[in-house]
């Protein structure tokens, strides 16, 4: 996988498939697999499928959906998107060798929303976009389109809709492999079945309001397709698979110029975020903090390095930060303030609106930016995350990917050659990956 910019993802891919993250927010290493959870897990009781009818198959692979199902929700590129991730399980002898996963409507299994295959399944020439969407655990590039008997493969999905209306109210899974065709088989032939429904019509997005102010902020690491972190994040915490940063995003600004930084790269001062205030998205009350973990030097990420990584915990992973409950099952996560700046202890109230710390470089980050995400509960590691929309800000355009790929470890550059002359003016929507977004006031 080529390098990446991590500026947020609880658990890295391992570090022999990747160069060392350029922007990466709460990464920790394995030893936290121990971590309270509150997720759902395969098959989640919320998934209330149960009027769908599966035709009974052998199912030698095995589907299930990992968290709570999620629901369309739109972006700036003028679609409603679904994501979610499944598990894929060889519960045979055979090796199983995937060749295609069809999402079809449940009420017209004959329907296809979105197919995967080839390239999307596996290519190991592709470091982002729609490609490399089967994943070894707890995820990492699979290596191939084979399961080993035995063994379980995360697969990312994620389609989009042109209208609300296209959008049905349950999904099943058609999956097409070679594996056991029965409990007897020996020998691998072609199956294919119908199976997994998954209802994706159970709630709306949140909205919420902005976490920043000013113009030319990137939303780094955004949704939904693979490859860059978060979306990637999947971690086993108290006995399931789960992913909180699905829908997280990684906001850094930079000035008129495009550039993240100007002067001395080596310093967080340089940074045109670096001490920016930030507000609460919605009226709420605080559930956790910190607010004692000392600035990183920016360019090097703490899970990269050996002696840094050791001194990552649960507790700091994600920094100096804030957890909110605003209300309804919806918890606001924020990371890696500056110390000392943050304003708030549990158990305060705040308004939407209210300043509550300052962005910077602490925790699992190797340059200054705003983690956020929306979850629904108030663990970081143990929650599942939830997709959600912004009331207002202005769309000014899109970053390319791979002037971002391309960038080294400090993001030195100019990155606003996509930004548009004159920006249009956007309400309830998610800023997908690399969007360039000015929201209001300052």
């Amino acid at each position: 996988m080529a390098k990446l910019h991590r500026i947020g993802a609880c658990f890295p891919e391992k570090a022999s498939t990747m160069s060392v993250a350029k922007i990466a927010a709460v990464a920790v290493s394995v030893i936290f697999a121990l971590a309270s959870c509150s997720s759902d897990g395969p098959d989640s009781a919320k998934n209330e499928t149960s009027s769908i009818a599966v035709p009974d198959a052998y199912t030698s692979v095995t589907v299930g959906s990992i968290g709570a199902p999620t629901f369309p929700f739109p972006a700036t590129d003028g679609k409603y998107h679904v994501a979610y991730d499944l598990e894929l399980t060889n519960a045979s002898a055979v090796p199983a060798t995937v060749g295609k996963l069809d999402v079809v409507d449940a009420s017209d299994p004959s329907k296809v929303i979105a197919s995967f295959s080839g390239n999307a399944i596996f290519d190991p020439t592709c470091s982002y976009g729609d490609c490399n969407r089967l994943r070894a655990l707890p995820s990492a590039p699979a290596g191939s389109t084979i399961i080993p008997p035995q063994e379980t493969r995360i697969f990312f999905v994620d389609y989009a809709f042109d209208n609300l209306e296209d959008a049905p109210e349950n999904v099943l899974h058609h999956l097409y492999a070679f594996g056991a065709a029965s409990p007897a088989a020996r020998e691998a032939t072609p199956i294919d079945y119908v199976t997994t429904p998954v209802d994706i019509s159970l709630e709306k997005p949140r909205v919420i309001g902005s976490p920043l102010r000013g113009d030319n902020w990137i939303a780094l690491n955004g949704c939904c397709l693979p490859g860059f972190p978060h979306r990637s994040s999947t971690l086993p915490l108290d006995g399931k698979i789960n992913n909180s940063q699905r829908f997280a995003i990684d906001w850094k600004r930079t000035n008129e110029q495009g550039q993240f930084y100007t002067g001395d790269k080596t310093k967080n001062e340089s940074y045109v975020d670096y001490g920016s205030a930030v507000y609460a998205v919605a009226d709420g009350t605080v559930v956790s903090t910190l607010d004692n973990v000392a600035a990183n030097a920016p360019g090097v990420l703490p899970a990269a390095d050996p002696v840094l990584a050791a001194k990552l915990t649960v507790e700091n992973v994600d920094g100096n930060h804030v957890i909110l409950d605003i209300g309804d099952g919806d918890y606001a996560m924020y990371a890696h303030f500056i110390e000392g700046t943050v304003l708030v202890e549990p158990g305060d109230k705040v308004k939407k609106g209210d300043k509550i710390a300052e962005l910077g470089n602490t925790g699992n980050a190797n340059a200054s930016h705003l983690h956020f995400q929306l979850m629904d509960g108030p663990s970081l590691l143990g929650a599942n995350g939830l997709p959600y929309v912004i009331d207002d800000f202005d769309y000014a355009g899109q970053v390319d990917p791979k002037e971002i790929l391309a960038a080294d470890n400090y993001l030195t550059g100019s990155f606003l050659q996509g930004r548009m002359s004159d920006p249009e003016p956007r309400k309830d929507e998610l800023p997908a990956n690399l969007a360039i977004i000015d929201f209001p006031g300052e």
